[in-house]
């Protein structure tokens, strides 16, 4: 796989380990052997970074239904299929999406994949970093922050430690954006009960050792991230329970196994 001459390709990527457990191209050898070494501590993994894909293509036509049609994906990743514009492109041609990653190569992979999209751009850029997000030319190109925005948070915030507020982080995006918007979050879910997967906790050390530091979190502390928005229903629950169909057999498995807190709100008018 090609990338920019200046990135270490013996240090594995987040974003990359994700785009090879959804069977995606983009990715070195580093990253699938880290990928492995994790899984094997908690096979539940690329079960979950799947789930975790399906979440988002409901999420973004749930958003699309709600009349968003402008999208900000933070800590995007690698847009390998079933990304943000193809789904909201799809059901509306004109949607705009901007997508936001701090992992050159996935960056590169983007602006490569987005090439003749008008509507689509991807900026390199550390979300936690709000001003430089928001004031970076392709943002403000594609994005009315007069009308309402969908604010994509999916599979990163366990990236962010306590120490670097991921409270303000989140709580900085609502602010710039209009009444109407919506808040779209993925959270990799700490242990709460004995139904949740074994290596859960070995897995993230493992992670934080190889690969950037992660950190997982309760329900409670994932849903106080949604401060200032109206939580759609159900609200913040196990991937697997948003807004999927059951009705046919019911889940095979607790829900927990899947150990990915999800959840979307509304910033009121």
């Amino acid at each position: 796989m090609w990338a920019p001459a200046e990135i270490d390709i013996e240090r594995p990527s987040p974003a990359r380990i994700y785009d090879y457990h959804l069977g995606g191209a983009h990715n070195f050898a580093v990253d699938r052997q880290a990928a492995e070494q994790i899984a094997a501590i908690m096979p539940e993994l690329p079960l979950i970074m799947r789930a975790n894909r399906a979440f988002l293509f409901r999420a973004v036509r749930l958003l699309i239904d709600a009349g968003i049609r402008q999208f900000l994906d933070l800590g995007s990743g690698i847009p390998t299929v079933g990304n943000v514009h193809e789904i909201a492109q799809k059901a509306v041609p004109g949607a705009r999406v901007v997508y936001v990653d701090m992992d050159p190569v996935a960056v590169a992979h983007s602006q490569a994949l987005l090439a003749g999209n008008d509507n689509a751009a991807a900026v390199q850029a550390d979300l936690r970093d709000v001003p430089l997000v928001l004031a970076a030319p392709q943002v403000r190109r594609l994005i009315d922050f007069s009308q309402p925005v969908g604010v994509l948070m999916v599979a990163v915030l366990h990236f962010v430690p306590d120490r670097d507020d991921p409270h303000g982080i989140v709580a900085r995006y609502r602010d710039a954006v209009a009444p109407g918007s919506h808040l779209v979050i993925s959270h990799a879910a700490a242990s709460e009960d004995e139904q949740a997967p074994a290596g859960a906790d070995a897995a993230t050390a493992v992670y934080s050792r190889s690969v950037t530091e992660a950190t997982l979190r309760t329900r409670a502390q994932v849903t106080g991230l949604f401060a200032g928005f109206e939580l759609i229903e159900p609200g913040v629950v196990y991937v697997t329970q948003w807004h999927t169909d059951t009705a046919a057999g019911g889940q095979a498995e607790p829900p927990q196994r899947l150990a990915q807190l999800v959840g979307v709100g509304r910033k009121p008018q």
